[in-house]
């Protein structure tokens, strides 16, 4: 459907008082605020997401810690011609939150299907 097509043609229908309430928690919920957008939404595509970006969010300062500290033990090992085994310990535990983090996104991404 083209964004400029016009909408003249109105569709009604009834529902109960308890299915509108779930009708506007779901609305709420994915963050629409027309009833008109979201009921059209749901018509033509059968759902309506409303994307949670914390996990990606987290993950990104998540590797920009990583890679800032990587730079400054590629930086000390150039300047010293040795890394210490408790800098390669802290990125093995960076990593490893990352790695924690990335699952769980990808474990609540598979629950929506």
């Amino acid at each position: 459907m083209s964004e400029i097509e016009n909408r003249d043609v109105m569709l009604h229908f009834r529902v109960s008082q308890s299915e509108l309430e779930i009708i506007r928690k779901k609305m709420e919920d994915g963050g629409v605020r027309s009833m008109s957008a979201y009921l059209r939404k749901m018509a033509l595509n059968g759902y309506c997401l409303n994307m949670n970006y914390d996990y990606p969010r987290q993950i990104s300062v998540l590797l920009r810690k990583c890679s800032n500290n990587l730079n400054q033990y590629s930086k000390k090992a150039n300047a010293t011609g040795s890394i210490y085994a408790a800098d390669i310990q802290d990125l093995q535990e960076r990593l490893d939150e990352i790695w924690a983090t990335q699952k769980e996104s990808l474990r609540v991404l598979a629950s929506l299907s």
